[in-house]
Formats: structure tokens, sequence, C-alpha cells
């Protein structure tokens, strides 16, 4: 990685250039100490690469073929709107390198310093993963930046073709490029998850497929926007709503996703799930004041409880999968300052014990402003629901845990072969019910048969009923049942990995 320097040359390269002042000098040396010396290696690693130059210069030659058949189109005509189709063509160039190759080439950077065993040597230097992984996304980003700055001019040439203006123009490319940020990161943070051969090659599937499926919704939605949005943008309070949203959405995944691919690539030995839990913690606090304070907003509309309820309740059991099942006990250096309650040290226990809190709170969060405002059937339905998936997330992982972790043999202890699990056994809860009802005649969606659903169940708490005076499908009754259930097997769960991480520590 580095190579050793003779004293003359060291001297030759501290001393100040002619003409430059001292002082000058002394200042851009400490900058350049406090810039991450893994931007400037990458950039300039990337910018002697092939691929660069070539897919730069293919940018460049589509971006100008098309500005050409734009002049030809269009330089007879007094009057055109032909901006909209020009911009999205021109936006198109662009999304092949921002949502294809730079994700892309940011995850095989990190995947080939682990294949080829370089990923130690950049520890040697002392940078630690943060900073490292700091330095692969940044220098990534500012060849973004290089190919954006090409393509810049033809998109503004487009607005002069008319039918699009400039703020649409603006509203496009900053989802794109907090788009573009939010895969590059999630790409770094596939480099992470596997150490097998066979894993990688998975991983890479599994990422190049991903990346063709959001790249054709990221221009679907382009173009929607600039359809439908082209002719100019109402900044009334709707948008900026949904706009800080979006950003929200994609930015705090961001981080976490940055989190967890730095403990991925953390020792044992140290605290490596403490950035990533806070991160989680952080991130479901601030969007469940920012949940209240659009609800507030929207005249106390129990619809946007009942939206973000359901779509944090999929987002904290999505998490759960990894948090909750973590490797049994933690390190002999981290074991004395760790407590009871100590929800962000490593291990199984304390993590399957946050994700049952996350989940328990953020539908008692959704669930209680909805009832407080409004007792009326409608909203005891929605509350139902939201209540109800939380349950189920929290029944599930507890039973792949037990699964998993209750017998003494740890052939299915890994932590990927409980996530494993905690998928399967999701899977059958949801699938064999409704497949049972049919053999015995009953209806689909049968309420008691599909009491403990985690897809059919949800629904039937929050389905109207003709037939019932009170309009529930479900009565409260039945939800207490899974609330029983689920903290029952939360509770076996909770004792089978207090008592192997006894058994880990005694060891």
């Amino acid at each position: 990685m580095s190579t050793q320097a003779s004293p003359a040359s060291g001297a030759a390269e501290s001393a100040p250039s002619p003409g430059v002042p001292a002082v000058t000098s002394g200042r851009w040396e400490r900058w350049g100490d406090r810039l991450n010396p893994l931007v400037v290696k990458e950039v300039r690693q990337g910018l002697r690469t092939r691929v660069f130059w070539v897919s730069f210069g293919l940018l460049l030659a589509a971006c100008l073929v098309l500005s050409l058949i734009a002049y030809a189109n269009t330089h007879d005509s007094t009057y055109t709107r032909e901006g909209r189709s020009y911009f999205f063509s021109f936006f198109v160039c662009l999304a092949l390198v921002h949502f294809g190759l730079i994700p892309f080439n940011a995850y095989r950077s990190l995947a080939r310093e682990r294949e080829d065993e370089t990923w130690s040597l950049l520890l040697l230097t002392g940078l630690g993963p943060r900073r490292i992984l700091r330095g692969k996304v940044a220098s990534f980003l500012v060849q973004a930046v290089l190919y954006a700055s090409a393509v810049g001019p033809f998109l503004l040439f487009s607005y002069f073709l008319n039918g699009i203006d400039l703020p649409t123009i603006l509203m496009v490319l900053l989802l794109g490029g907090a788009w573009l940020v939010f895969l590059t990161l999630v790409s770094v943070c596939a480099a992470t998850l596997a150490d097998s051969r066979m894993g990688r090659a998975a991983v890479r599937l599994a990422l190049v497929g991903v990346l063709v499926v959001t790249f054709f919704q990221s221009l679907t939605f382009a173009f929607v926007m600039t359809n439908e949005r082209g002719s100019g943008f109402s900044f009334d309070r709707d948008f900026f709503l949904g706009l800080g949203t979006a950003l929200w959405v994609l930015g705090s995944n961001g981080w976490l996703v940055f989190e967890t691919a730095v403990s991925r690539l953390s020792l044992v030995t140290e605290d490596y799930t403490r950035h990533p839990r806070r991160a989680l913690v952080a991130q479901v606090v601030l969007t469940f004041v920012g949940m209240m304070a659009v609800w507030w907003l929207q005249d106390w509309d129990n619809n946007i409880l009942e939206v973000m309820g359901i779509l944090g309740g999929l987002h904290l059991i999505f998490v759960s999968l990894f948090v909750g099942t973590d490797v049994d006990g933690l390190a002999r250096p981290l074991r004395a300052g760790t407590r009871g309650g100590s929800l962000f040290k490593p291990g199984a226990l304390r993590g399957f014990r946050l994700s049952v809190l996350l989940l328990l709170g953020w539908a008692a969060g959704c669930a209680v402003p909805m009832l407080m405002v409004d007792g009326a059937s409608g909203s005891v339905r929605k509350a139902m629901s939201v209540v109800a998936l939380a349950l189920y997330g929290v029944l599930y992982l507890s039973v792949a845990l037990l699964l998993g972790r209750m017998p003494r043999s740890g052939r299915f202890a890994s932590p990927v072969s409980v996530r494993l699990l905690y998928v399967l056994a999701g899977v059958i809860g949801a699938g064999a019910p409704p497949l049972l009802a049919v053999f015995l005649g009953l209806e689909g969606d049968d309420a008691l048969l599909n009491l403990l659903n985690p897809v059919v169940g949800t629904l039937n708490f929050g389905k109207y009923d003709y037939s019932d005076p009170s309009g529930l499908k479900l009565p409260p009754e039945l939800l207490l049942c899974v609330a029983l259930v689920s903290l029952l097997a939360a509770f076996a769960a909770d004792r089978v990995l207090v008592g192997r991480e006894k058994r880990v520590h005694e060891q």
C-alpha cells in the first residue's frame, strides 16, 4: 500500500515550493492531513481506469447526439415544448451511470479488498473501518459529481426548449442525488454481508438484480414527476411534506446502512453494535416526532398514523431480522461494563430486547393517539391493525430464536440460520392457514384460523364488518389473545438467550 521513502525524499516533500510562503504551505499540509487520504487514493485510481474514461466518453457522446437531434428538430420552430422529453432523455444517460455504474463499482471496490485480503493492510494505516468506508463512499461520490458536471449543461439546455421549468429540474436532480447516495451506501454495505466465496457470489447477484429493478423504478418516478409537474410546482404544504419525507427516509436509512457496514467490519472485541443501534433508536424517535407533527398539520388525520404505523412496523420487523439475531454473548473486554439494561452492547439477548421494545413502543405510539382523538370503530380498527403487526413481528422473531437456539447443539444457532428460520416461520405462518382453510371448506380469510397469520391477521383486524353492529371483523379480545401468545413466546426466547449467554461466558 505504501513505500518507504529516504530521508532526502522526505525532506524534499516537506520543503515548501519556491515562491510559496511557509505559512501557506503549512496550512495546506494541515488541510491535507485532515482530508481522508483514502479519498485521494481512490479518486486517482478511479480516474485512471478504462471503465471511467469509456463511460465518460460514451456519456458525453450520447448527450451530444441528443443535443444535435434536439437542434435539428426545433431550430425551424418558433415555439416548441420538447424540453420535457429531452430532459428525460439526458436524465436516462446520467441515471445509467449514477444508479448503476457508481453503486456497483463501490461494491466491487470494497469486495475486492476483502477477496484479495488487502483489507488488513488498510487497517494497518490506522484509519479504522469508519474512515475507510467514509473514504470509499466519498471517492465514488466525487466521481459521480464529475459525471454530473458533464451532463449538467445538457440538462440545463432542455429548459430552453420549453415544456419544463427550473424547479422541476432541480427537484428531480435533488431526489436523484439523494437516491445516488443511498444506493452507494447500500452497495458498500452489501460488500460486507458475506465472507465465503459462495456467499459473495449470491450477494453480487442479488445486488445486480436490485440495481436493475431500482433503475427502472427511478426512471418511472422521474418520468411521472416531469410529466405531471413539468408545467410547474405548486409549492404548498403537501409538496414540502412529501419532499421532506422522501429526503428523511433516504437520509436516515442511509445513515443506518452505513453504521451497519462499519459494525460488520469492526472487530469482535470492539463495541461494534453501539453506533448502529443508536442510529436505529434515533431514527425511530425522530420519525415518530415528525409523524406527530405531520398528523397535527393534517388536522389529526388518523389515516396518516395508520399508514405510518404499518410502514414503520414493517421497517422494524426487517431491522429486527439483523438486530435480534446477533451472536450469543460478547467479548471478554466488554463484559465488565455491561449491565442488564445495556441494550446497545453486542449480543443477541440485548438485540432481541431492543427489537421487542422498539416494535411494541412504535405500535403503542401510533395506536394511542388514534384512540384518544377518535374512539369510533374506524380508529379502533386502524389501531388494532398496527398493534397486531407489531405483535406478529415479536411472535415470529421469538419463534425463530426458540427453534434455532433452544437446542444445545449449535447447528441452527448461527445468525444466518436464525434469520432463515425467521423468514421460513413467517412464510409458513402466512401461507399455511389459507391452504388449510381450502381443505376444510372455509373462507380463505377465516378469522380464527388466521388469528396468528401475520398477513391475513393484520388485514382482518383492520377490516370493516357490515354484519356486525360494532363494525369490527375481529373483537379486541382476540387481539389480547395474540398479545398473550406473543409475549409468552418473547419471554421464553429471552430466557433461552439468557441461558446461552451464561454458558458462552463460562467457557
